[in-house]
């Protein structure tokens, strides 16, 4: 017999980037995570809350302003700030992402959570695996979900697209920092579920195992390819 699973999974497109947000968590608890609260910050909290589900904290994927608020291209996006004004709840960053998450989004130390790569968070039967991928900021992280007997799912921030990867020629980016991010995420078994935050593709998640065969920036076979990819000199 299948196993019963306990995960809450939620995907909502949100603003005017093509950014995705997500909620993370857990059936049993009725708690559940929220990644990259941008936008429409209590469109994302009403979505749980129709589903009987509790928004307990959030999770940056890094500190752009279209993933946790802040002032962009003459435009003031709501975010991190706008979330603690609803709830107050603690915000998941890696450390080597605090101080640019705290300037760009206005939230303050005593609001933040730093981790590091590896650390994990659980909600019931769900456990968040946070993975630090610099490259395209220096504290990005991506975060796979994972549960007992269950195929896992990688929520990875704008480290990896469908068919894609974040860029490296913003400031604080590092390309062959990036290039052994993607390696990294390469070892995640085939089964497991690639949620980007963009949609970038007519699709909103694939497979690793089938990215791995068609995202050219996954494919790269050394360092040197991939900055020829990137535009980038070795």
């Amino acid at each position: 017999m299948a196993a019963t699973s306990d995960l809450y999974f939620a995907q909502q497109a949100v603003g005017e980037m093509a950014n995705l947000a997500y909620l993370v968590g857990s059936r049993e608890t009725r708690q559940a995570y929220v990644i990259d609260p941008a936008w429409d910050v209590q469109g994302l909290i009403d979505v749980a809350a129709k589903d009987g589900i509790e928004v307990v904290g959030a999770l940056v994927t890094h500190y752009h302003q279209d993933h946790i608020g802040g002032e962009i291209f003459g435009h003031n996006i709501e975010g991190l700030a706008k979330l603690l004004e609803i709830a107050p709840m603690p915000i998941h960053v890696n450390k080597h992402e605090a101080e640019g998450t705290m300037k760009v989004s206005g939230v303050s130390e005593s609001d933040l959570v730093r981790h590091e790569g590896g650390d994990v968070l659980e909600l019931g039967g769900v456990a968040v695996r946070l993975i630090h991928t610099p490259g395209h900021t220096p504290g990005s992280q991506c975060f796979h979900v994972e549960e007992r007997d269950q195929a896992g799912q990688l929520v990875s921030g704008d480290t990896l697209f469908l068919n894609g990867c974040g860029r490296v020629d913003l400031p604080g980016a590092d390309p062959k920092a990036m290039y052994e991010s993607l390696e990294a995420l390469k070892q995640l078994p085939d089964d497991t579920t690639l949620y980007p935050g963009h949609l970038y593709s007519p699709e909103g998640h694939d497979s690793m195992e089938a990215q791995k065969r068609s995202n050219p920036y996954l494919r790269a076979t050394d360092v040197d390819t991939f900055l020829s990819f990137m535009g980038v000199a070795s």
